[in-house]
């Protein structure tokens, strides 16, 4: 089943129209309300490895942290990883 000609169509560059209502929450400042941080809830198995199992729970710590704040954390667990890596390396030789 197609919709008529027309239906739903609008021109390039125009924003759609909104049925009343149907505007975003807005906080008193006029700004839309942004959700808070929400955890993942993703269940992680350990590896067996120490520093790679303290890595991965750090990534825990971005479930409460705004967004902008997740780089510090990626960073350190790439560090940590970096770090395991390295060290299994020197182990080997």
């Amino acid at each position: 089943m197609s919709e008529p000609a027309g239906i739903g169509e609008r021109p390039y560059g125009e924003a759609p129209v909104e049925a009343p209502g149907a505007a975003p929450d807005m906080a008193e400042s006029g700004a839309p309300e942004l959700a808070g941080p929400q955890p993942l809830g993703v269940v992680v198995a350990a590896t067996g490895n120490a520093d790679v199992d303290t890595a991965v729970v750090r990534l825990g710590d971005a479930d409460e942290l705004p967004t902008q704040a997740h780089i510090e954390v990626y960073e350190d667990v790439h560090r940590g990883l970096r770090d395991a890596l390295a060290a299994l390396d020197e182990n080997r030789g």
